[in-house]
């Protein structure tokens, strides 16, 4: 179990140690719906919804207010979570959803095991991350970029998930709606909950056994009768209830 992730972490960490070194163009210092941010570096234009808290008149320099990513399962519009950026923002973070699949990009691998054939596009999101973190971070600097919150549903939290293993300082917190692949990781300082699906496991070790649920702070619920591609605000409305109850009840748990 634990041989092979550990060998693509040291790949994954020795390609991304390197700086990202980018311009941008960047519209306004305010976005809403599908603006975008250019990465000169890798000629990749990055669509991208950032929301501002409830409460964002309190968030200043000296106290900074919280930063949450919003990523998306594959084939679906970043802007379909809403009912999660409204969870966070309730609760003074800064959301930024990320479309992360462009059309340009290499359709997923289906070849298993998805824990290789996948990494490329993984890495490819965690790139991505790393540009918006040093990017936004001078542009909101009463937000905290150095503690992040990352949300994701399956191919999304697949990212999310190998971000906070390259970059576990980075991340405070790490919410997944039933991602399948890539291996929570197992640290004492990120607290993680992931909500699963009834209609398909997930990969051998993504999930923590038991005793690994005695050593870190992480909750699995699985709830009965949801479905994988229902987890976003186009599904049934009684499981967007159930997950957005879900995850305002763990974020409110912090302290």
């Amino acid at each position: 179990m634990q041989k092979t992730p550990k060998k693509l972490f040291l790949l994954c960490a020795l390609a991304l140690s390197t700086p990202v070194i980018s311009t941008s163009v960047i519209g306004a210092t305010s976005f809403a719906n599908d603006d975008v941010i250019t990465d000169k570096s890798r000629k990749r234009t990055i669509p991208i919804n950032i929301t501002l808290p409830s409460n964002s008149a309190k968030c200043t320099e000296q106290v900074k207010c919280s930063v949450a990513f919003i990523n998306a399962g594959f084939g679906i519009s970043h802007n379909e979570y809403t009912f999660a950026s409204n969870v966070f923002n309730q609760r003074g973070y800064l959301t930024i959803a990320v479309a992360h699949e462009l059309k340009s990009d290499p359709d997923l691998n289906r070849e298993q095991p998805y824990l290789t054939t996948r990494m490329e596009n993984w890495h490819r999101g965690v790139v991505t991350f790393k540009f918006l973190v040093n990017e936004l971070a001078s542009k909101y600097p009463t937000y905290d970029f150095t503690k992040l919150a990352l949300f994701g549903h399956s191919n999304g939290g697949d990212i999310s998930s190998l971000y906070g293993s390259i970059y576990p300082n980075e991340v405070s917190t790490i919410i997944t709606l039933d991602h399948r692949r890539m291996l929570i990781p197992r640290n004492k300082n990120i607290r993680v909950l992931t909500l699963r699906g009834s209609d398909y496991p997930a990969d051998a070790n993504v999930l923590l056994n038991d005793s690994e649920l005695d050593k870190f702070p992480v909750t699995q619920i699985m709830i009965e009768k949801s479905r994988h591609n229902d987890m976003y605000d186009g599904g049934p409305k009684w499981l967007v209830d159930r997950m957005s109850k879900e995850v305002g009840a763990f974020l409110d748990s912090k302290n």
